[in-house]
């Protein structure tokens, strides 16, 4: 029997997807624009592992051009099945990029808030306050979650108004500090809050608690949670659970994917948690399982924070361990390592960006060969749910 494993980089985008002008993205490029600033700062991008299974060449080819500097070292022999993907998903969020890969293309519209002051509706905002009981809420804008807390951590902790905001994404997050506040209570207007926002259309309500005592020290704990809309129809997820296999979710996954078409899940408060947890679940997944896992610090952290130099050595810091993945690959597996949408670090604002994502598969059950261009991410799930015995999907085609 098969195993399957998806290495998901979240926000690890290779080059502007054919559609990136509808989203004001032509140019944006992930993956090129760190190496290009790497190599400017005199520290080139070294992913020789990625490398070796295919991402020079899959972002060589997705770009049009080769990456300014070669991320390995001598000649780079290639042993996996590489190439890239194009979204076919309205959106260029998290939730589009999870369920299109796993067979769900979005072929519907978000709702989305207005990028301007008090941009959330006035009886939205009015309902949440009353259900909730709270004395008011700060806030109400479009902007960075990190830089919001430095703005309004401290008048959140002395009026107990929770601070409500949100991005270019159809999102409703809300902030709010894990001791003066309280944990649970914030969990509690989330959900308040999720129920609310459903006839907006809005994908997500993010719980985004934090620490600390004074703006200089404020910092967004691993206690984050996601209360996300299920996918329209069955995902690969769902398909395994349904057949008796196993679906741990490391990461966000969980939440992603509203708990459903998971057996058990595994939170992480950084990358290094996040992998230590992967590996701990890919030792004792049993055959005919899936693991995924998302590691969002890419975007979270480096991404939407433009933080190039992170991102990059977040980037050397996953692919020295993958190592640790391959060593614990038995006969019949499959490993995937890819992305759900970009965030460019060098691109203007704090959004995501359209971008394809790569298709890196290795393991013993993989061929090694150019998968060239991939016109969905739904084929990512379809090449798995055969590698699984499953039944095709309805979206995507089997890469092989």
């Amino acid at each position: 029997m098969a195993r399957a494993v998806i290495l998901l980089l979240d926000s690890f985008g290779i080059g502007g997807a054919p559609d990136a002008a509808k989203f004001g993205d032509t140019g944006a490029d992930t993956l090129g624009h760190i190496a290009r600033e790497c190599l400017a700062a005199g520290r080139p991008l070294k992913l020789p592992n990625m490398a070796a299974i295919g991402l020079e060449a899959a972002a060589a080819a997705s770009r049009g051009a080769k990456l300014p500097a070669s991320l390995g070292t001598g000649e780079i022999a290639i042993n996996g099945a590489y190439g890239y993907a194009s979204p076919v998903s309205h959106g260029k969020d998290t939730l589009s990029g999870h369920w299109e890969m796993t067979g769900v293309p979005v072929t519907f519209d978000w709702g989305y808030f207005p990028e301007k002051e008090k941009c959330f509706p006035k009886e939205l905002v009015e309902e949440l306050v009353g259900v909730c009981g709270l004395p008011g809420v700060l806030g109400e804008k479009h902007a960075s979650g990190t830089e919001i807390i430095k703005e309004l951590g401290l008048e959140h902790m002395k009026s107990g108004k929770p601070i409500i905001y949100t991005s270019a994404d159809s999102v409703f997050q809300i902030a709010a500090h894990e001791e003066s506040f309280g944990l649970e209570k914030l969990y509690v207007v989330c959900q308040k809050a999720f129920a609310l926002v459903q006839k907006y259309r809005i994908a997500r309500v993010i719980a985004r608690p934090f620490v600390g005592n004074t703006s200089e020290d404020f910092n967004r704990t691993a206690n984050r949670h996601d209360y996300a809309v299920p996918a329209p129809d069955k995902t690969l997820l769902d398909f395994i659970c349904e057949k008796g296999g196993a679906v741990t979710a490391v990461g966000k996954i969980s939440d992603i994917f509203a708990g459903r078409g998971v057996t058990s899940s595994y939170k992480g408060k950084d990358t290094a948690e996040l992998m230590d947890r992967t590996l701990a679940g890919f030792a004792e997944l049993p055959q005919g399982g899936l693991l995924f896992t998302n590691f969002v610090d890419f975007d979270s952290k480096y991404g939407h924070r433009r933080d190039i130099f992170g991102y990059a050595d977040a980037l050397e810091y996953v692919d020295r361990r993958l190592s640790e993945i391959k060593a614990l690959l038995r006969p019949g597996d499959l490993v995937v390592l890819t992305a759900d949408h970009g965030c460019d670090p060098v691109w203007i604002g704090s959004d995501h960006t359209r971008e394809n994502i790569p298709l890196l598969f290795f393991g013993p059950a993989s061929p090694d060969c150019c998968l060239g261009h991939r016109e969905t991410f739904a084929d990512i799930g379809q090449t798995l749910a055969k590698h699984l015995g499953l039944s095709p999907m309805k979206h995507g085609t089997a890469c092989f």
